[in-house]
């Protein structure tokens, strides 16, 4: 349940369009959804420090959704100067990661003379589902316009916001810009280029590719201003003729054995001419001994809207949707000075955050995904960024990311089924025999609205859900992540006369809960000496995790009723030890009790089984074990779907 609320700017700025004016003219709905979450505010959810890198620097990665993280900002009293957020598109499709089985350090001896052999051979691997970008319109914008006011309160006066989306929902984003933060703060809409595709020639296709994202850009008062950046115009050498129009005095002289053209006159003088000649920037062309000249050797330009010269999106780190880091420094150097802070609020791989840190800024990175924030943290540590990890317990990691659940949630609720006789307001309806059919209703995880129960979604559910129903139901369930005030909800569906259909409230924490089975590990812990000094290393002896092996036979099962040919499947066999399920070990030297965790050293499994120790990439395979100087006291193991456990040495 939140700690409390704080106040949001419910109201919009006079003179823009409103959000009003989508379920006006566009019949677009939920506007007043939205205007009773604004009026209660942003929730405030306790927060937990998980993790210390380096000196508390007041730079923070923080798992937690957008409006819960501007709350806790707004809270501490903590402003950005820049904000830059990559959202969702409303693309309408689904993003995974591939998830790598680690080789087996058991044979690492066997084949660490054969590293070509390693590199090529085939990987197993299988995919997860990080985030669905699957939205109905309506309900994407109003929720981009709670999350856009949410991070307007926690901007500074002269902050700057570039918000990046496509074709697919940015034009009516840039309505909610212009309420929002008034159109006399539009700055730019900036062009930045995608991956190309490519067709064949005389190919009739649909539509045309889409080779370009937008950027819009406002500020908070019309006194911020941009330092323009550079931008790379061309890279290849190029030549110009060297004549200019009209007819000027002592400026037809012999070049080259050649005369100005009729009408021309050459563009420098001859002492000019013979010192570039000298210098190699002037010449004959090859076939026409006509003179051309050098373009001046600066091949830089202060930027425009439209940014060609770089990719917007970048493929280095198995993460979808990555952006280019060339394009966050350009955006951070045009809007920010050293020392400032940079937020990004959808941070996914932590681009932001790492190039924030490289130009001198404060950094903060937050993003709902347990794998947004493993891989910002890892690349971060390895960039020898400070910083605290953060956590708000707002229910949205109940079952590891919101997606997992969310795809989870039928099949942990007994008895759910599909139900066409519901509208999608409705998960689906439970069977019972007394009462035939019970249509339940599941939050959205992904919503941030839809989490808290409170007496604005009740007198939603009675009075237009309910109704809406075929007269035989009895009874519905409602099933809620977090609850306003268990007691008011309550006698609020007691006083309320209108329905004979009874309202059962369930929490879905309780239903979560009972399915997580922890991974197991066991160790050996042994002392040895090196020169005068000690080392301590501690064996993975064997490691299973019940949720990734869950993964592992689905796989397998799919995989198995899809081959077109007897045994052209290859199944994913783990060995017995099962250690190449583990994708990253830390051990803490400083305390032994829960709380926050310091990595005092590290190492990380990179997808063919090399070790990144402490950030640093290494040709070592993993041989099982981590060392340390001192005596560790805790040890952490991650699972390669990042799952994250820990245990007391």
């Amino acid at each position: 349940m939140a700690v409390k609320y704080i106040p949001f700017y419910p109201e919009p700025i006079e003179g823009q369009a409103i959000l009003n004016n989508f379920r006006r003219t566009l019949r677009y709905k939920g506007a007043n959804d939205i205007n009773a979450h604004l009026l209660r505010g942003m929730p405030l959810y306790e927060v937990q420090e998980t993790e210390q890198v380096g000196s508390d620097s007041g730079n923070m990665v923080i798992r937690g959704e957008c409006v819960s993280t501007c709350a806790y900002l707004k809270e501490q009293g903590i402003s950005v100067d820049l904000v830059y957020i990559d959202p969702p598109f409303a693309s309408g499709a689904d993003y995974a990661k591939k998830i790598y089985l680690r080789r087996n350090p058991k044979v690492a001896e066997s084949i660490a003379q054969a590293e070509t052999q390693v590199d090529s051979e085939e990987l197993r691997t299988f995919e997860e589902k990080m985030y669905g970008d699957v939205w109905d319109k309506e309900k994407y914008l109003n929720w981009m316009y709670e999350n856009l006011l949410a991070i307007k309160s926690v901007m500074s006066d002269t902050a700057s916001i570039y918000v990046h989306l496509d074709w697919h929902i940015g034009h009516y984003v840039k309505i909610l810009l212009d309420e929002i933060f008034g159109e006399e703060n539009f700055r730019n809409e900036i062009i930045v280029k995608r991956t190309k595709k490519s067709i064949r020639e005389n190919e009739r296709v649909k539509s045309l590719n889409v080779a370009t994202d937008s950027i819009y850009v406002y500020v908070t008062s019309e006194d911020v201003l941009m330092l323009p950046p550079e931008k790379e115009c061309y890279k290849e050498e190029r030549w110009h003729a060297f004549d200019a129009p009209g007819i000027r005095t002592g400026m037809d002289y012999d070049l080259f054995g050649k005369k100005p053209p009729s009408g021309r006159h050459w563009m420098r003088s001859k002492d000019v001419a013979d010192k570039w000649i000298e210098e190699g920037r002037l010449r004959p062309k090859a076939k026409t001994g006509t003179p051309e000249y050098k373009v001046d050797e600066s091949n830089t330009m202060l930027c425009d809207t439209l940014w060609d010269d770089i990719n917007a999106y970048y493929f280095g780190n198995d993460y979808a949707t990555e952006k280019n880091p060339a394009l966050l420094e350009r955006i951070i150097k045009a809007s920010s000075d050293e020392g400032m802070v940079v937020a990004d609020f959808f941070g996914g791989s932590g681009v932001t955050a790492a190039v924030a840190n490289r130009l001198g800024r404060s950094f903060i990175h937050g993003d709902i995904g347990i794998n947004s924030i493993q891989t910002a943290r890892d690349r971060l540590a390895a960039a020898k960024a400070a910083f605290k990890v953060l956590e708000i317990k707002d229910g949205v990691s109940l079952y590891r990311n919101p997606v997992q659940t969310m795809d989870k949630i039928k099949s942990l609720i007994p008895g759910l089924r599909n139900e066409d006789a519901v509208d999608e307001f409705w998960e689906g309806s439970i069977h019972d025999s007394k009462l035939g059919m019970v249509p339940v209703y599941v939050p959205n995880l992904m919503d941030s609205a839809s989490r808290v129960l409170d007496k604005v979604l009740v007198n939603r559910i009675i009075h237009e859900a309910i109704p809406d129903l075929p007269d035989s139901v009895q009874k519905v369930i409602v099933y809620y992540v977090d609850i306003e005030d268990e007691a008011g909800v309550q006698k609020f569906i007691a006083d309320d006369d209108s329905t004979l259909v009874k309202l059962e409230l369930r929490d879905l924490k309780a239903v979560l809960d009972d399915i997580v089975i922890a991974d197991e590990a066991e160790f050996t812990v042994s002392e040895a000496t090196e020169g005068v000094l000690p080392v301590y290393r501690v064996s993975v002896d064997c490691f299973a995790s019940d949720r990734v092996q869950q993964k592992i036979d689905a796989y397998n099962q799919k995989g198995k009723l899809n081959e077109k040919k007897p045994g052209a499947f290859k199944p994913l066999l783990l060995s017995e030890e099962g250690l190449e399920l583990i994708e990253y070990i830390s051990v803490d030297c400083e305390s032994a009790e829960k709380g926050v965790w310091h990595s005092t050293t590290e190492i990380k499994l990179d997808k063919f089984g090399y070790v990144i120790r402490d950030g640093v990439k290494t040709k070592e395979l993993w041989d099982g074990s981590i060392t340390s100087a001192n005596k560790p006291l805790r040890i952490k193991l991650r699972n390669i779907c990042g799952d994250e456990s820990l245990w007391l040495l």
